[in-house]
């Protein structure tokens, strides 16, 4: 049935759209002279369309929240106050599951009790009413919006400044979304991280070098709770991703910007983006099956003792999946810097390489270590190829060819298990995910902050 509204709405918002269009040019005359009309013929039909569409589809959203709620409170009505008195909050979201699905005929009903079977056939009832109702009115107002927006269109109805008007506050509100879904996270996160330092204080958590969380079944917190080691390891492995991506990033966007032939940039650029879009688990996999077997391998052949799974295999790898952030942003930049530049430079007589040295890459710089901030943000937030290659060895060690935990391998140990998730170990997962919100929230707003700055300096 939904789909079905969905699609008799998107025909009336075609249809509507059609009839303010027709409605203007009839308007206009038959040498569809738009000078008699304020607007131009598809403004009106925009308008029809808005009118058809936004009202009936805010209706359809509310119906559509609100509707399992009503049916929800309808099922608890109808109990008698002896069965609820024996249900507990878990109990009840049971026993409506149950309910539902026995309404919806997929339900076993031989073991049903005779008030659950009579409860399921009225709420199957007033679901398939529900339906036909929402239905109906949904249809009826979009009629109603299209014969609205339609009487109103004549010569002097401003048709474009009500369009641009809705499509300004349709911005703002998609703006806001964002921002309050930002907020929401954070606030999350934060409620969360608060429990957790009853039980841990924030000196012991921010300060302390050891990582040893005890689980106990009394909710108590047991063992060491120190962010360092893990604060440690996530820095070890990007920096080593950082030292990979960087140099080699950097090169391909000077190469790409100054000297390769525009056939060779418009495929070899792509060809390199498309290591963007590989997923992270497929690195992860690589370097658990393939870069860390050779580095240890590497390493046996020099009498060198290197972990399959260590900090250096997994800052290897994230290093060359972060490549196309560092080259593509880097290049975009240096494309960007004026040409007169460069050409006040080669009319001095430097070389051309002189001059990428001497004047591009310092006009660039602010931009290209904004670029290398987003790509430091990006490694430190990364999950599964640390979660595969980095292992998990929660020490404070400087030494790059062991095993080392980062911030977010701790993240999904804590949160899977079936360990209580109103419990300390449960809840030290959201004081480390503020933690690393914060360290990334800080290097995006560094970055940007240079970028605009780089961007103003020459436009």
């Amino acid at each position: 049935m939904n789909l079905l509204l969905i699609g008799v709405l998107l025909a009336l918002i075609a249809i509507g759209y059609q009839l303010g269009l027709r409605k203007s040019r009839s308007i206009a005359g038959q040498g569809n002279n738009s000078a008699l009309l304020h607007s131009r013929p598809g403004y009106y039909g925009t308008l029809v369309a808005l009118w058809c569409g936004i009202p009936s589809c805010l209706i359809f959203l509310l119906w559509s929240i609100f509707e399992p709620m009503i049916l929800s409170h309808m099922v608890f009505n109808q109990l008698s106050a002896d069965v609820l008195s024996h249900l507990d909050p878990a109990g009840k979201s049971v026993l409506l599951d149950r309910v539902k699905a026995i309404a919806s005929g997929f339900g076993i009903t031989d073991h049903a009790q005779p008030y659950e079977l009579a409860i399921a056939k009225q709420y199957a009832e007033a679901l398939s009413i529900g339906k036909y109702a929402q239905f109906t009115f949904v249809v009826c107002i979009a009629l109603a919006g299209l014969a609205f927006a339609n009487r109103k269109i004549n010569k002097k109805f401003r048709a474009r400044n009500y369009v641009e008007r809705i499509i300004s506050v349709s911005l703002a509100l998609c703006s806001g979304v964002a921002i309050l879904t930002t907020i929401g996270i954070v606030m999350s996160m934060l409620s969360e991280a608060l429990r957790f330092f009853h039980f841990v204080s924030p000196a012991q958590f921010f300060l302390g070098h050891e990582w040893n969380p005890g689980f106990s079944t009394t909710g108590n917190a047991e063992g060491s709770y120190g962010l360092l080691p893990l604060l440690w390891g996530t820095i070890l492995v990007s920096i080593i991703a950082l030292l990979v991506a960087i140099p080699v990033g950097l090169f391909i966007a000077i190469y790409l910007a100054e000297y390769a032939t525009p056939r060779l940039r418009s495929w070899v650029k792509p060809t390199i983006e498309i290591l963007a879009g590989i997923p992270t688990i497929v690195y992860g996999v690589f370097a658990l099956m393939v870069v860390g077997p050779f580095f240890k391998m590497l390493g046996d052949s020099v009498g060198l003792h290197i972990n399959a799974t260590s900090a250096l295999t997994a800052g290897f790898v994230m290093g060359v999946m972060i490549i196309p952030f560092v080259s593509s942003l880097s290049d975009d930049i240096i494309t960007q810097v004026p040409r007169t530049l460069r050409d006040g430079s080669l009319g001095l007589g430097a070389t051309k390489s002189e001059t990428i040295r001497q004047v591009v890459l310092p006009a660039a710089l602010p931009g290209i270590i904004g670029a290398f901030l987003l790509a430091a943000s990006r490694a430190i937030g990364e999950t599964m190829i640390v979660v595969l290659a980095a292992g998990n060895s929660p020490l404070l060690q400087i030494n790059p060819l062991e095993a080392v935990s980062t911030v977010t391998v701790t993240i999904v140990n804590q949160l899977t298990g079936d360990t209580d998730f109103a419990s300390p170990q449960a809840l030290v997962a959201f004081a480390l995910g503020l933690t690393l919100f914060v360290i990334t929230l800080g290097l995006n707003i560094v970055a940007l902050y240079i970028v605009r700055k780089y961007r103003e300096q020459y436009e």
